[in-house]
């Protein structure tokens, strides 16, 4: 028997707005299921970020953006992607909530296209992982099996052009500035003890929370 696509809120606003049909439709569409095809392998390993939602036990949401150089999001088969965690704010807000709830949601957006795809699955952490070694400055390796991938209307997606890429995100042979707000002097006393931005010899550039 084949399940139940959409719960009962999604229903309910289907019906209201009488979109159950294409709804349906969609939903029954080769491109709408949980295998990650050709076109989306490619768009996926072409991303230089991603937005990933994640939630604790308690069902509590997190919603958060990862950036890296184009390729930090691989896919490893039609129905596994693996992508890198590095240096943040020590909170773990995201991948912390998959030790305890490992249902994720993620949306690629390519803005200077439009295009963009969404993706949801079951994501662990191995803090064994091998592929830990392949990527420069990681703290840990996320595995997602993918559940549902399907591409996604792009009309309302903004167009922006590429300014630069961040300088913070690790490349093999290369020094990662440490951002300034860990040593201001709120910060500097609490960061791990083999921090690098304990080090003033180490690079500074500026990286200050914002709003």
């Amino acid at each position: 028997m084949t399940p139940e696509p959409f719960n009962r809120g999604q229903r309910e606003l289907q019906e209201r707005f009488d979109t159950r049909r294409l709804a349906d439709t969609l939903a029954a569409h080769p491109l709408y299921g949980p295998e990650i095809d050709e076109a989306a392998r490619r768009f996926v390993e072409g991303a230089d970020m991603v937005f990933i939602a994640t939630a604790d036990a308690a069902g509590l949401p997190d919603c958060t953006y990862k950036g890296g150089e184009p390729g930090f999001v691989r896919v490893l088969d039609e129905r596994t992607l693996a992508l890198p965690s590095y240096d943040g704010n020590g909170i773990f807000a995201s991948f912390g909530n998959v030790l305890v709830n490992p249902q994720v949601g993620l949306l690629f957006i390519d803005f200077v296209s439009g295009n963009r795809l969404r993706m949801r699955g079951e994501a662990t952490i191995d803090p064994d992982d091998p592929l830990i070694a392949e990527y420069p400055g990681a703290q840990l390796v996320v595995r997602i099996r993918t559940t549902l991938v399907y591409p996604n209307c792009r009309r309302y997606v903004h167009r922006y052009q590429l300014v630069e890429r961040s300088p913070f995100v690790p490349t093999a042979g290369a020094v990662t500035p440490v951002p300034d707000w860990k040593q201001e002097s709120w910060a500097c006393d609490s960061l791990p003890a083999a921090d690098p931005a304990r080090d003033p010899a180490q690079p500074v550039a500026p990286a200050a929370p914002s709003y």
